[in-house]
């Protein structure tokens, strides 16, 4: 069986310092994402630290359903890694994250994300893994080459 993951790089002409600032701010995932239209913190949390709660407000495939999707912080170490959990308090469905990794001047971004290896999503990534992974690779690309964009123009908002 195909794994239940995947992962995209990108180098970016900016230091990890600036990369952890964009990344690690989930209220403007919605710039850059093409399926993740918005987010906000929730649960009383008010910036990236493990444990952290916020919700992102997703068009699945950039058509639909439109949902909210609950997430914890689940490692936030500054300028290096900044990954969450998709799901609720008990049930984790999807974990996705950002590594940072300075090289040549600038940071090389790594977005991936790993699906929870249950046997509904086991089989779900059997059926349709191929076009999701897909999807999902795709829309990462998207995600890290409109925040190298933004970066590397100087003007981040």
């Amino acid at each position: 069986m195909r794994p239940l993951t995947g992962e995209v790089s990108v180098w970016m002409d900016a230091s990890p310092a600036h990369v952890w600032d964009l990344v690690s701010d989930v209220t403007r995932i919605g710039e850059f994402s093409p399926e993740t239209f918005e987010a906000k913190w929730t649960r009383g949390s008010t910036r990236p630290e493990v444990g952290a709660y916020f919700a992102g407000h997703v068009k699945r495939n950039g058509v639909g359903p439109i949902y909210w999707s609950p997430c914890r912080v689940t490692v936030c170490e500054p300028e290096r890694v900044f990954e969450f959990a998709v799901g609720t308090d008990s049930i984790t469905a999807n974990n996705w994250g950002y590594r940072l990794t300075p090289r040549d001047g600038g940071t090389e971004v790594t977005e991936y994300f790993r699906l929870a290896s249950s046997l509904p999503l086991r089989a779900y990534w059997a059926l349709l893994g191929r076009f999701r992974g897909r999807t999902n690779v795709n829309g990462m690309r998207t995600t890290l080459e409109r925040m190298k964009a933004v970066l590397e123009s100087g003007v981040e908002s």
